[in-house]
């Protein structure tokens, strides 16, 4: 069984940067910045888009979770 592979790691494999996948999938490059930071979840239509961009299953992909905002005081 193949190990996990970050979102970031997918894509550098891919020889993709952030500017390229947000221009193919038509979103944002802070999207997929805060896809691969855990700081926003990723829509299931979304992750099977880099999956097939990456060429890789979606099983394979490890998904950041969601990470809380920390106020600041």
């Amino acid at each position: 069984m193949m190990p996990k592979i970050s979102l970031k790691a997918a894509r550098v494999n891919a020889e993709m940067t952030q500017d390229d996948v947000a221009h193919r999938l038509h979103k944002t490059k802070q999207t997929i910045v805060n896809w691969e930071n855990g700081v926003t979840d990723i829509k299931f239509n979304d992750l099977r888009a880099l999956s097939e961009l990456y060429a890789m299953p979606i099983e394979y992909l490890n998904i950041p979770e969601k990470r809380e905002k920390t106020k600041k005081s």
